[in-house]
């Protein structure tokens, strides 16, 4: 008997087990029945909010969809300017699931690798239009903000069904979101543009661009062009440095030969200054005494004729020597 209840309360356990299921709060839940969705009386996937619930057992399965808000990488890509030139542009978007439901159904049974290529599709599409309005100027100063925002304006409202920037990725958009509007006939659901990520049960957070750079032949010009001016003005300095040296070298060359010329002129007018007041020493000398100043002379005479420390001999007559005495 007690095996027998010990077993009833493992399967009572075991099926309760099974009947309960939890949702975490990062999450929201979806319950399949045999593989389709339970709906509701509006024909829309009954979506479970976080907390316990229960579910019929072995029959019924619950497909987990993520609620918090997702970061998609975009791979860096090119981009062309209104001035045709090539921009490699590296971003990121944030985005969450606003619509369960019509996420469920827009993307096959939420499959987030499609929802994200759709997304990708859509995103590159608009940033390529955005920057083709714009110059390279207006893209990496102040517009920047301004081009972010359009874009995500763009993807979570869509555009009008006659503009002509309409791509292959709204028109995918806007079949996945006919599909959804043929799974709930005669649901009540909200009026949205056909090809907005709205349409798909998806709302773009945030936009932003992680880095722009040019493509690496346009930098390698762009730094040769930038050397070769940098060398032109190194080259127009130095030749103007040579011009103002030469000019230095020619005003000083012109001054040091000025004063050596004003040098000159004054030592030789000193020097016949002074010659001349020898001149008149000597004469007054001569004047008052003769015989003293022709001494005088010849002893001058007699020291400039021999060289010291030479050999020099000079011969004398003795009668010059007693008249000298």
């Amino acid at each position: 008997m007690r095996k027998y209840l010990a077993v009833i309360v493992i399967l009572v356990l075991g099926v309760l087990y099974a009947s309960v299921f939890a949702v975490q709060q990062t999450e929201r839940g979806i319950v399949l029945r045999f593989g389709k969705v339970l709906r509701d009386s509006d024909n829309k996937p009954i979506v479970y909010e976080p907390g316990l619930h229960l579910k019929v057992p072995f029959i019924e399965t619950v497909k987990m969809l993520p609620a918090r808000i997702q970061t998609l990488d975009i791979q860096a890509d090119r981009f062309l300017t209104n001035e045709n030139k090539d921009l490699i542009v590296d971003s990121y978007l944030k985005w969450r699931i606003s619509d369960f439901s019509l996420y469920y159904l827009a993307t096959n049974s939420g499959n987030i690798n499609q929802a994200e290529n759709l997304l990708k599709r859509k995103f590159s599409d608009r940033l390529r239009s955005e920057f083709g309005r714009l110059s390279v100027k207006e893209i990496v100063t102040d517009s920047r903000g301004t081009l972010t925002t359009e874009v995500k304006n763009a993807l979570n409202e869509g555009s009008s069904g006659n503009d002509p920037q309409a791509t292959d990725a709204d028109n995918a958009i806007a079949d996945a979101a006919a599909r959804v509007q043929e799974e709930t006939k005669g649901a009540q659901l909200m009026v949205v543009n056909p090809n907005s990520m709205a349409a798909l049960g998806i709302e773009v957070v945030d936009v932003r661009i992680k880095q722009i750079n040019l493509p690496a032949e346009v930098s390698e010009a762009i730094f040769q062009r930038m050397r070769a001016e940098r060398e032109a003005v190194a080259r127009r300095h130095r030749s103007q440095g040579l011009e103002e040296a030469m000019k230095i070298r020619a005003i000083a060359d012109k001054t040091r030969t000025e004063m050596l010329a004003e040098s000159e002129r004054q030592s030789l007018t000193l020097r016949g200054a002074g010659d001349a007041e020898a001149a008149k020493l000597f004469a007054d000398a001569f004047s008052q005494d003769p015989d003293f100043y022709a001494f005088i002379r010849s002893l001058r005479a007699y020291e400039q004729s021999f060289k010291p420390g030479g050999n020099d001999i000079m011969v004398l007559s003795l009668i010059r020597i007693s008249s000298v005495i």
